[in-house]
């Protein structure tokens, strides 16, 4: 597998693949939030996070149940929000 690096300079602004970054998105806050809530369960570090994430994600609590729900939600807020932004970025890029 080659990888050939173009120089862009002064050419056109180069396109986000939405799909792909909608997912990666995705599954990075997803993945974040599950993590941070197995860390709430274990009683490790000093801040409550979980508090600042019920205000914004309904039926999250800190239990396993929860970080599923929470990794649900973070991948589907974050996945959506990506791909707004791709999609917006893409129709700028054109122009």
């Amino acid at each position: 597998m080659r990888v050939v690096w173009r120089n862009n300079v002064g050419g056109a602004m180069n396109k986000l693949d939405v799909k792909a970054f909608a997912l990666a998105a995705g599954i990075l806050w997803g993945g974040s939030l599950f993590i941070l809530t197995w860390l709430q369960i274990g009683n490790y570090g000093s801040v409550d996070v979980s508090s600042v994430i019920k205000t914004y994600y309904i039926g999250y609590s800190v239990t396993p149940i929860g970080s599923v729900v929470g990794a649900v939600y973070g991948f589907f807020d974050v996945g959506i929000a990506c791909a707004i932004f791709a999609l917006l970025y893409n129709l700028i890029a054109k122009k």
